[in-house]
């Protein structure tokens, strides 16, 4: 497994973007892709999940509503629709694959780590 992250950027208040992470070493594999974000000082903290089918997702409560996650299986590749930023949302984003189909919130649950993009939402 190797993860790639695009899609960060600098973007005002109300804007949008949408952050893709790729694997670039095609495997059979059923896990779960998930995105965390870290910000400067802050620990990691979970952000969306989604299942290998895509049928189960999971957000964490502060972006419900104004992010989605979605996947594209034949390219290998997970998105993160970020709408209606705030600054608050400012921070490196990092997807990440699971240890297994479980969709699961915590650090711990995840195997294989791509480098972070850098979201900057300015006010």
């Amino acid at each position: 497994v190797q993860l790639q992250a695009f899609g960060g950027g600098l973007v005002q208040a109300g804007g949008s973007l949408r952050l893709s992470c790729t694997n670039s070493r095609r495997t059979s594999s059923n896990n779960a892709v998930g995105w965390f974000r870290q910000a400067p000082g802050k620990e990691r903290e979970f952000v969306a999940a989604i299942s290998w089918r895509g049928d189960s997702k999971n957000y964490a409560d502060s972006v419900k509503g104004r992010f989605t996650i979605s996947r594209d299986s034949a390219k290998n590749t997970v998105y993160l629709q970020m709408n209606s930023l705030k600054p608050e949302d400012t921070a490196s984003y990092y997807c990440a694959v699971a240890l297994g189909s479980a969709v699961v919130t915590t650090a711990r649950g995840y195997r294989y780590w791509g480098q972070g993009t850098l979201v900057t939402v300015s006010s």
